[in-house]
């Protein structure tokens, strides 16, 4: 849940209902869901018939149709997973935007907050911490600290629930968008990384203890409480505020919360939480392709298959998921980096469906 409930979520749903109208909203929902929900129930049905080890849905796939389809969409994943790294961080440093411009009124342009307000810089440094986490204490340390970020995420939107606003009701149209919108499908690629937070949950299964029963259960309930949760906040947002004010202020559901601070810090705890969950999984989905030999020569198998020796850790797999995550912090535009997740998420949860279709052709006509 920690990766489905993510930034997206604070940061442009609002900005989905102003340019897209609520029932335009609902429909990059259901269209995100028709492309991620027969991957999630493919693989879980799929796991259910094999004993599931680390690499998650890699390994999943590379078991049911073998290593050369395996290897094409585990590559694709990983490079998904990755980037995502990045367009969380970038969402964390847009979450302390508020908090910088509250700091300069407050004290003046001092070199530190300038730094605050550059977010180049700013990016690098929040990148920097979870690198010397995964590094140095492994996925322990970050699956306690999803438990907070959890708790504090839930807790702005239940806030965010319960706030009002002076917007009649009789005002509200569910048909109408602002101004000059942006293409639909072009919200839609920005939008469609908020559904694709099931294979974090997947890229764990070498950490679970049953992953044969818990993956199933786990992607099914997180998926459709997730379809839930959207639908409820694209409702909110639309009976409250303006469609101009929707499309134009990229944290205004901190205008519709009971305390307005909860949200960008709500978005803070959901941009950690996701980027943990991201650079848990990455580097696992890594590993199982360097265990099985997908990469040309055994050197650069065995290196990207090495793990610490005390739990097997991926520490080579943190340090080019970290790498790759750097190099799209650097770029600083999260509209961007939303776009190229879209397109590899597309790819890898497209080619899914279609092997599982096939699949399934294949068995009944046995």
């Amino acid at each position: 849940m920690s990766t489905i409930l993510g930034a997206i979520l604070f940061l442009r749903f609002g900005y989905a209902v102003g340019h897209t109208g609520f029932i335009g909203t609902i429909a990059i929902i259901v269209i995100g869901h028709i492309v991620t929900l027969p991957t999630a129930l493919a693989v879980a049905e799929t796991a259910t018939n094999i004993k599931v080890e680390g690499g998650g849905a890699y390994y999943i796939i590379s078991r049911s149709f073998g290593l050369n389809i395996g290897a094409a969409i585990g590559i694709a994943l990983f490079l998904s997973q990755a980037i995502s790294v990045a367009f969380y961080v970038i969402a964390f440093v847009e979450s302390l935007e508020p908090l910088a411009n509250f700091l300069s009124q407050e004290y003046g342009n001092t070199w530190w907050i300038e730094i605050m307000h550059n977010k180049s810089a700013l990016g690098f440094a929040s990148m920097t911490l979870p690198t010397l986490l995964m590094l140095t204490k492994g996925a322990n340390i970050g699956i306690k600290a999803l438990y907070i970020a959890v708790a504090v995420l839930f807790t702005s939107l239940v806030m965010f629930f319960a706030g009002t606003t002076d917007m009649p009701f009789e005002e509200v149209d569910f048909l109408a968008k602002t101004d000059n919108p942006n293409a639909f499908f072009y919200v839609f690629t920005i939008i469609f990384p908020a559904f694709t937070g099931i294979a974090a949950g997947l890229g764990l299964s070498g950490d679970l203890k049953d992953p044969k029963k818990a993956i199933p259960k786990g992607t099914l309930w997180a998926t459709f409480v997730g379809i839930a949760i959207y639908i409820a906040v694209a409702f909110k947002l639309v009976i409250s505020v303006p469609l101009d004010d929707l499309a134009n202020d990229q944290l205004i559901m901190s205008q519709i919360a009971i305390w307005g601070p909860i949200i960008p810090i709500g978005l803070a705890c959901a941009a950690i939480s996701s980027a943990l969950g991201s650079i848990m999984v990455a580097p696992r989905t890594l590993q199982a392709l360097g265990l099985d030999g997908i990469f040309p020569g055994n050197r650069a198998n065995r290196w990207t298959a090495k793990g610490k020796k005390k739990d097997n850790e991926p520490i080579n797999g943190s340090i080019i998921t970290c790498l790759i995550a750097f190099i799209f912090v650097s770029v600083g535009d999260i509209n961007f980096v939303a776009e190229v997740i879209s397109m590899f998420f597309m790819v890898t949860y497209g080619a899914i469906s279609f092997l599982e279709l096939l699949l399934l052709g294949k068995r009944s006509s046995l």
